[in-house]
């Protein structure tokens, strides 16, 4: 490719450095997961954008693609803090606090640990959508030792992480900060353990079980001790274990959210004191929930890959996440229409874009990981269904169907689509439309207005076009004196019971003019 594509995605693939990577090396792309909680959005979205960059990268360079590889690293070695909202056996996990994930049962009593719960749920879940990636458990490689070369590094470069840690802390937590985080071998509990001593040339360090966490609420057992500092008898604490990765792995790519900028920047001088390079990445925005509140992990509430694929199609969920991931948005229900809309305008240009045009798009992404792109090619779409459903009601398909003809005759073209369509339209509907109407009697003034309107209305020729039944509101406002603005707003409050609406021309063609003629005349009745 000689020009790269206008498109976040290619911005990125074009700022990975490959020096010091050999013919047939891997070029490693990475996610993190910590699996203290079940896989989320968040998680979704951070392995959907990476894998975006790892299209544009093979795209950019096809004598390397073979070797682009994703790993998502799950830090089942992190110790568990507090007991997420969304599992079971509260108790026993809260006796476990600080323990490794690894080694704490499974709360849903199916798998080996608790971690091994959530890394089958995570390799399940990303699996589903095709997306190629390689699990890999922090556990297995600390007690493999495959982190055992970068841990004799951090040993052997202690004071100069200090140095770069130290002035971030408060101060009465500067004394006793290490970067390595023992094991009790009593308790079996990290972050109670204070390192008392290094041995750096043989890579070992003292502890004593003395500290606390939680706020004080778990506390050490006392417990004195030595250790060495490989094969998963310790582990690092967040940034140096950040650092660990990208010098072990030689990571060339990982995005990560605003709330981790600082935490970026210091795992990066310290994978340079390591001799390592950090990687290329971007800084995205975190999404929001309803509330404007930042979606969490932990908590798991609100809304899920599952629940959104209950209203549309996951590729509208990828759609929305393809756009400029560094602006917020929030991440809600109430995007469904819009993104299911947009995407849909998208299938249908899709087809007739120049080649160097379609990587900007979402339906080229879907083509690399092998998600076919449905024909499409009607003019209906999600909202003009909430609308007919909303004039129609919940009914059964086929009335439905009869009417989409009636607007549209094309869209038996694309009847897979718009079946599935149908169906998911009129769940969103009972679940978040239907909810919230809320119908008023019009005022003295409206009511002329409407009367006048439906008069006009049922005047009007059957055939007429969408703008010349949409004139037929302005023609009214103006004889009334009114705001054409203020007319729409009534319509859509006393008709529909809702605050915005279609526009009433394109509402008229859809339902037919004896249908909106009723609407209008059950309201004032």
């Amino acid at each position: 490719m000689t020009k790269i594509p206008n498109s976040w995605p290619f911005q990125e693939a074009a700022k990975i450095n490959l020096k010091g990577l050999g013919p047939g090396e891997k070029i490693v792309f990475e996610t993190g997961f910590g699996p203290s909680g079940r896989p989320h959005v968040g998680t979704f979205a951070e392995v959907a954008r990476t894998i975006m960059v790892m299209n544009a990268f093979r795209e950019l360079n096809p004598g390397r693609a073979d070797d682009a590889t994703l790993y998502a690293f799950c830090d089942d070695m992190d110790g568990l803090r507090k007991v997420p909202g969304n599992v079971p056996e509260k108790e026993m996990l809260a006796e476990r606090l600080g323990m490794p994930l690894y080694k704490i049962p499974d709360p849903f009593g199916v798998d080996e640990s608790y971690s091994a719960h959530m890394e089958r749920e995570l390799e399940e879940f990303l699996g589903r959508f095709g997306f190629e990636f390689k699990l890999i458990s922090s556990a297995s490689e600390y007690c493999s030792g495959a982190f055992n070369p970068g841990l004799k590094r951090v040993m052997e470069k202690y004071d100069e992480i200090r140095a770069i840690i130290l002035p971030t802390l408060q101060e009465e937590n500067r004394e006793g900060w290490s970067p390595i985080i023992p094991t009790c071998e009593n308790c079996g509990r990290l972050y109670t353990t204070v390192v008392t001593g290094t041995d750096r040339e043989n890579a070992r360090v003292s502890y004593s079980c003395s500290g606390s966490f939680a706020g004080g609420k778990v506390r050490g057992c006392g417990h004195s001790g030595e250790t060495s500092v490989l094969d998963g008898a310790v582990k690092v604490g967040w940034k140096v274990d950040w650092a660990l990765r990208w010098y072990v792995y030689k990571v060339r790519y990982e995005m990560y959210g605003k709330d981790l900028i600082d935490s970026a920047r210091l795992s990066g001088k310290i994978c340079r004191v390591m001799g390592g390079d950090p990687p290329a990445g971007m800084v995205y925005e975190l999404f929001l929930d309803e509330t404007g509140k930042k979606i969490s992990k932990s908590v798991g509430e609100g809304l899920t890959v599952d629940s959104w694929m209950t209203y549309a199609p996951i590729e509208s969920l990828i759609y929305f996440l393809f756009q400029n991931p560094r602006k917020q948005r929030r991440l809600y229900f109430d995007m469904v229409p819009k993104m299911v809309d947009d995407l849909l305008a998208e299938y249908a240009k899709y087809p007739d874009l120049e080649e160097i045009e379609k990587p900007k798009t979402v339906s080229w992404h879907m083509e690399k990981i092998g998600r076919e792109r449905p024909a499409f090619s009607a003019a209906v779409n999600f909202s003009t269904l909430l609308n007919l459903i909303s004039a129609l009601g919940a009914g059964e398909r086929e009335l439905l169907w009869d009417y989409v003809r009636r607007y549209d005759p094309g869209a038996e073209g694309s009847r897979e689509v718009v079946d599935k369509m149908v169906d998911r339209a009129v769940k969103y509907y009972m679940d978040f439309v239907e909810p919230a109407k809320k119908y008023r009697a019009p005022e003295p003034e409206e009511r002329l207005a409407l009367e006048s309107l439906l008069e006009k209305l049922e005047a009007a020729h059957d055939g007429l076009a969408e703008d010349e039944y949409q004139a037929l509101v302005f023609e009214t406002a103006k004889e009334r004196d009114l705001e054409a603005k203020a007319l729409f707003k009534t319509i859509y409050e006393v008709l529909l019971g809702q605050e915005r609406g279609p526009r009433f021309g394109t509402f008229v063609k859809l339902v037919g003019k004896p249908r909106a003629a009723g609407i209008i005349k059950d309201k004032l009745a």
